[in-house]
C-alpha cells in the first residue's frame, strides 16, 4: 500500500514537473521568437526608415492586437511633422511624435532627441510579420577636423503590442508606459506591453556629409563674393529695366 502510494505520488510529481517544463519552454519560445529588422533606404540626407517585425510563435495569438515600434531618434535625425501629417491623411503611415513640435531647420548640435511611436501594418506575404516605413531626414552638422562624414547611430526600436480588444497577455510581456491609443480609430489610451526581441542588426548608421574646418575661410570668401555679385546684377537689372516715376508733392 505504502509503496503504491509513493509510486503514484512520484508519478504525479513527474507529470507536474513535465507540464511546468513544457509551459516554461513554450513561454521561452514565445519570448525569444520575435525578431526585428531595421534598415535605412536611399542615400543622402533624405532617407526612409524601414522596420520589419516577425512575431513567430507570438504572432499566432495576436488577432485583434496592434503592433507598434517605439524608437528614439538622435539629434542627427528628425521627422518632418508636416510631411508625416500629409502621409497620414493619405493613410500611408500612422505615427505619434513626442514632442509633436519639431524644429526642422535646427542643426544637429541644437536639436534634441525625438520619440516616435510607429504603428505597423500586417505583411501580406507573412502571417506573423508586420512592417512600417517612415521618412527621416539628416540634420546639418558642425564642420569636422579631418573627416567629411558624420556618423549618426540609430538604435533598434522597442516592439510594443496592445491587445485592448482580445485581452491577450503573455508572461514574458512587460507593461509599457505609452500614452497613445491602440489604433487610429480609437481615441482613448490602453495598456501597451513590451515584447523581448532579437535584433537582426544591433544598430543602423547614417552617414551625413559635413564640411572641413580648414575650408571655412575659403567658403566665407566665396560666399561673400557670390552675394556681392548677385546683388550687383540685381541692382543693375532694376536700374536698366525698371520704371521709375517721380510723384509730385
Amino acid at each position: 500500500m505504502a509503496g503504491g502510494w509513493r509510486q503514484r505520488r512520484a508519478g504525479a510529481l513527474l507529470r507536474a514537473g513535465l507540464a511546468a517544463l513544457l509551459c516554461a519552454l513554450h513561454v521561452q519560445a514565445a519570448c525569444q521568437d520575435v525578431t526585428i529588422t531595421q534598415e535605412l533606404l536611399k542615400e543622402g540626407f533624405h532617407r526612409d526608415l524601414l522596420l520589419k517585425v516577425e512575431l513567430g510563435v507570438v504572432g499566432k495569438d495576436t488577432g485583434g492586437c496592434t503592433v507598434a515600434a517605439r524608437t528614439h531618434l538622435p539629434p542627427g535625425i528628425y521627422v518632418d511633422p508636416y510631411e508625416l501629417a500629409s502621409l497620414q491623411q493619405q493613410n500611408l503611415t500612422k505615427a505619434v511624435l513626442l514632442p509633436d513640435v519639431i524644429d526642422v531647420e535646427a542643426p544637429e548640435y541644437l536639436a534634441t532627441d525625438v520619440l516616435v511611436l510607429l504603428y505597423m501594418e500586417a505583411d501580406p506575404g507573412c502571417s506573423s510579420c508586420f512592417r512600417a516605413a517612415l521618412p527621416v531626414h539628416g540634420r546639418y552638422h558642425q564642420p569636422a577636423e579631418d573627416s567629411e562624414k558624420a556618423l549618426v547611430v540609430l538604435k533598434n526600436p522597442e516592439v510594443l503590442v496592445c491587445c485592448c480588444d482580445s485581452g491577450l497577455s503573455a508572461e514574458c510581456w512587460k507593461p509599457a508606459e505609452v500614452e497613445a491609443p491602440c489604433s487610429g480609430k480609437t481615441s482613448g489610451s490602453c495598456q501597451w506591453y513590451s515584447i523581448p526581441h532579437k535584433p537582426v542588426y544591433e544598430e543602423s548608421i547614417l552617414e551625413v556629409p559635413v564640411g572641413l574646418r580648414q575650408h571655412s575661410s575659403l567658403v566665407c570668401v566665396v560666399t561673400l563674393l557670390v552675394t556681392v555679385l548677385c546683388s550687383s546684377l540685381i541692382v543693375a537689372a532694376v536700374c536698366k529695366y525698371g520704371h521709375f516715376s517721380l510723384m509730385s508733392p
